[in-house]
């Protein structure tokens, strides 16, 4: 009698087809891919308003990270004006589905007209619709990668975090960060 291959039992909920993340566990790692991309670009959602790493906004954290690594900025939803009350102008102002529409296309000029971006990092986007943005690009836009800078993991990225609490959230954030300034120096 033939053998019947098995599946592993964490496979039956994970359904990414045959491409699933790669799981960025170590902040060093992490800022080196953005460091080496050309085009990044920082997709934040509005759960970067409303919910805190440590004492801090998420907003205040995706916000320095593009200062840090000289990321352009697309605010979704109602991230603009708590941009602004920062002192913060964002990049560009899209829906979250409208900038993934617009990144499916490889002749997309990008949100700073440069071109289209090579790495697309997203941060404070509700998971749910983080996981169907990041199928649509994982399908429909082979020529990027993308990243989910999110403390429970998005499979449907390229590069995602492990499930973290909220303490080991906030310390991943802060080596990610003092690590790029390395890099940058």
């Amino acid at each position: 009698m033939a053998e019947v291959m098995r599946v592993p039992f964490f496979r039956v909920n994970v359904l990414t087809g045959v491409k699933g993340a790669k799981v960025i566990e170590d902040p060093k790692a992490c800022a080196d891919l953005i460091k080496k991309a050309k085009r990044p670009l920082l997709v934040i959602g509005a759960r970067a308003i409303e919910h805190y790493i440590g004492d801090k906004l998420h907003l205040e954290y995706c916000l320095k990270l593009a200062r840090e690594a000289s990321l352009p900025t697309c605010a979704t939803a109602h991230v603009k004006k708590k941009m602004l009350e920062l002192g913060t102008v964002p990049d560009s102002t899209y829906d979250v589905i409208e900038i993934i529409n617009h990144l499916k296309f490889r002749d997309w000029k990008g949100v700073k007209k440069e071109g289209n971006h090579d790495l697309v990092i997203f941060s404070g986007v509700r998971c749910d619709l983080a996981e169907q943005g990041l199928s649509t690009l994982k399908h429909f836009a082979p020529h990027l990668k993308t990243m989910a800078l999110c403390r429970f993991s998005h499979p449907n990225a390229d590069y995602a975090l492990p499930i973290l609490n909220p303490e080991k959230w906030k310390n991943f954030w802060d080596y990610l960060l003092m690590n790029l300034k390395e890099l940058i120096k």
